[in-house]
């Protein structure tokens, strides 16, 4: 096979390799995205339940204080909850 001959099949092989494979990630991407907007979400008590084990833990690892874990609880509690 002539020199250029080969190297034109080698590089339309590597291009539609790379197609394939942009292609699948493409998919792939597309697919988690859709498992994740379709997924149920978590219910807000359940969340804030998971929000205070949290805060509560960062206390005991002295990553924060008591009244900076109740602050910021009551906001996320705003946000989450819809309260004041």
């Amino acid at each position: 096979m002539p020199h250029k001959a080969a190297r034109y099949v080698l590089r339309s092989t590597s291009s539609a390799a790379g197609t394939i494979a942009s292609a699948a990630g493409t998919v792939a991407a597309a697919a988690l995205a859709a498992s994740i907007i379709l997924s149920p979400t978590a219910a807000a008590s359940a969340r804030m339940d998971g929000v205070h084990t949290d805060l509560l833990r960062a206390v005991q690892l002295n990553q924060i204080t008591e009244e900076q874990a109740a602050r910021f609880e009551a906001k996320l509690a705003g946000r989450i909850l819809g309260e004041a």
